[in-house]
C-alpha cells in the first residue's frame, strides 16, 4: 500500500511542475484535464503526508522517551505516544478507503427519474413528494436542481418527473437511491383510514456527455408539438415541446418544461445521452457475468430496496438491514441519514473484497 501511496504523491508532485510550464495554462483542455486529474489524487496526497508528519513525530516521541526524563514528562511523551499511535492507524484505515478503485462516474452530475409505480394516484403523490425530498437535499449540499420534464398526475401528485443535479461528487452520494421505493400510509383520499402500499420508481443516471456516447444524427426522429398543462402565457401558442426518439433502441425523451423549442431540445438530449450511457454501462457489466436488475425494474412491490412507513414513521433500507424512525426528517430533506450508512456499508464490502484477493 505505501509504494502505490508513494508513487501518487510523486504523480501528483509530477502535475504540480507540469502544470508550472509555459503554454500548458493557454490549451484549456489539457489544463482542466490536468487540474482535474490533480484534483483526484489531492486527497490521497494530503492523507498521506499527514500519515507520514505523524511517524515522524512518533519516531520523535520514542527517541525522547529513551532519554533521561523527569517522570512528569515521561508521562506526557507517553501519552503523545498513545495519540499518535490511535492517529496513525485512523490514517491508514483513511487511506485503505481512499486507495480503492473509484467508480469513474462519481463525480459526475445526475439525471434524476421518479416514476408513479403500483398505487395509483397515491404512489403519484409520494413521487412528487420524494422528489420534494431530494430537491432539498440538493440544496442542503450547494448543488442545483433543474426541472427537464414533468408529467401530472389527477390528484396533484406525479406520473414521472425528470430532473438534473449538479455540483460536487453528486453521483456519488446518490446512485444508491435507484430503485423501487415503497411507501406504507392511509392516502389521503382513503375515508376508511386504512393504510395502503404503493410504489415509485427511482433512477439516478450519470449525466452523459457527447464524447462518452456517439450518436448518430440520421438515428434520430425529432418531432415537436405544442406543450400542454398549467406553465403561463407561452403554453399552447407555440410548438415548443420536444420528442427525440432514437431508432435503433426505440428510448423515446419528451420535455415542454422549457422557454423555446432550443431548450427542450437540448434538454432532451441530454436524458438521451445518460439514458444511452446507461444501457452501455449495463450491457457491459452483463457481458462481464455481472448481471443485475435494472435500476428501474417493473414497480412491484416485491422488488424494493426501501420501505417508508408513516404510521410508525420507519424507514428500513432492504438491502443493508437499516432502519430509522426519521420518516418526517428524511421527507424534509435530511437523506444523511440514509445516505452515510449506504456509503459505509458499500465501502467496507469494497475493503472485504480488496483484502481477499
Amino acid at each position: 500500500m505505501f509504494t502505490k501511496l508513494a508513487e501518487v504523491e510523486k504523480k501528483y508532485e509530477q502535475l504540480e511542475q507540469d502544470l508550472q510550464r509555459p503554454g500548458v495554462a493557454d490549451d484549456q483542455v489539457l489544463y482542466r484535464k490536468m487540474m482535474k486529474e490533480m484534483a483526484a489524487l489531492e486527497e490521497v496526497v494530503k492523507e498521506y503526508r499527514t500519515y507520514l508528519s505523524k511517524q515522524k513525530q512518533l519516531v520523535d516521541s520514542f527517541e525522547l522517551l529513551s532519554g533521561e526524563q523527569e517522570a512528569g514528562l515521561k508521562q506526557l511523551i507517553k501519552d503523545e505516544i498513545s495519540t499518535l499511535e490511535y492517529d496513525i492507524a485512523s490514517c491508514e484505515e483513511r487511506l485503505k478507503v481512499l486507495l480503492l478503485p473509484k467508480d469513474p462516474n462519481d463525480d459526475k452530475n445526475i439525471i434524476l427519474e421518479i416514476r408513479a409505480g403500483a398505487g395509483g394516484d397515491e404512489a403519484g403523490l409520494f413521487a412528487k413528494e420524494l422528489f420534494r425530498a431530494y430537491s432539498l437535499y440538493a440544496a442542503s449540499q450547494n448543488w442545483r436542481c433543474d426541472l427537464m420534464s414533468i408529467s401530472e398526475g389527477s390528484v396533484g401528485g406525479y406520473k414521472e418527473v425528470i430532473a438534473s443535479i449538479s455540483g460536487e461528487k453528486v453521483f456519488s452520494k446518490l446512485k444508491y437511491e435507484s430503485g423501487v421505493h415503497r411507501v406504507q400510509r392511509v392516502p389521503q383520499t382513503e375515508a376508511s383510514g386504512r393504510v395502503h402500499t404503493s410504489t415509485i420508481t427511482v433512477a439516478v443516471l450519470p449525466e452523459a456527455e457527447s464524447v462518452d456516447v456517439k450518436i448518430n444524427p440520421n438515428d434520430l426522429r425529432i418531432d415537436t408539438t405544442r406543450a400542454s398543462g398549467s406553465g403561463g402565457q407561452s403554453v399552447n401558442r407555440t410548438d415548443s415541446a420536444v420528442r427525440i426518439t432514437h431508432l435503433p433502441t426505440g428510448l423515446v425523451v419528451y420535455c415542454q418544461e422549457g422557454k423555446s423549442q432550443h431548450s427542450n431540445r437540448e434538454r432532451a438530449m441530454t436524458i438521451l445521452f445518460s439514458r444511452l450511457l446507461a444501457q452501455e454501462e449495463e450491457r457491459a457489466r452483463k457481458e462481464a457475468s455481472d448481471a443485475r436488475l435494472s435500476q428501474i425494474g417493473t414497480g412491484d412491490r416485491s422488488e424494493r430496496i426501501r420501505t417508508y412507513n408513516f404510521p410508525q414513521s420507519r424507514i428500513t433500507d432492504h438491502r443493508i438491514g437499516f432502519t430509522s424512525h426519521s420518516v418526517k426528517e428524511v421527507m424534509d430533506g435530511n437523506l444523511t441519514i440514509l445516505i452515510e450508512p449506504l456509503m459505509t456499508h458499500f465501502r467496507s464490502e469494497a475493503l472485504k473484497k480488496q483484502t481477499e484477493s
